[in-house]
């Protein structure tokens, strides 16, 4: 992981997590996704911008530059932004009974593979664990389920996301002991 260094996103950081969120689902769903649900997949994911103000959301960066973001959260929500078209709760979760939610991880598409993803989901689990959960569980795409899968993350449920006009996005959710 030479060169990169990461940090708790702020507000101010908003626009260029928007901006690396939608190149990431632009490109990086391409090899998994029909053009319609790439399209969809827009309004399904995204930022949810309470990560960002409970201090849960990691940005790494290549000197000055984003390259990945992704977060954890003690809140019900599973997946999707503020302006998803999916249900978010924000009551909060019980470490003794609940998991931890895993929760929007994107890589600059110039920067797969070369370990983005799995120092977010060190960075994620060792927080979450710190805050007393001893499970994580995520909404994964198919284009993350090998990485998720690496790490040690197991299949709960395949899912679709909400349809809308006839096309949705397949999804995984998936969770792991820590």
């Amino acid at each position: 992981m030479s060169g990169f260094h990461h940090r708790i996103a702020t507000e101010a950081d908003i626009p260029a997590i928007r901006d690396l969120m939608a190149r990431a689902i632009a490109v990086n769903q391409t090899a998994f996704l029909t053009p319609a649900q790439i399209a969809l997949s827009h309004s399904v994911m995204g930022l949810d911008t309470q990560i960002i103000a409970d201090g849960t959301y990691f940005l790494i960066e290549r000197g000055e530059t984003l390259v990945g973001c992704g977060g954890w959260s003690a809140r019900a929500t599973l997946y999707g932004g503020d302006a998803s078209i999916v249900a978010r709760d924000p009551a909060p979760l019980d470490p003794a009974k609940d998991a931890a939610r895993v929760r929007a991880m994107y890589t600059d598409p110039t920067q797969v593979r070369q370990g983005i993803g799995r120092m977010i989901l060190d960075l994620c689990e060792g927080a979450a664990r710190a805050a007393g959960f001893s499970r994580t569980e995520m909404m994964a795409t198919l284009s993350g389920e090998p990485l998720y899968r690496a790490c040690g993350y197991l299949p709960i449920e395949y899912v679709q996301s909400p349809p809308v006009d006839g096309v949705s996005v397949p999804l995984i959710r998936m969770g792991k002991t820590l």
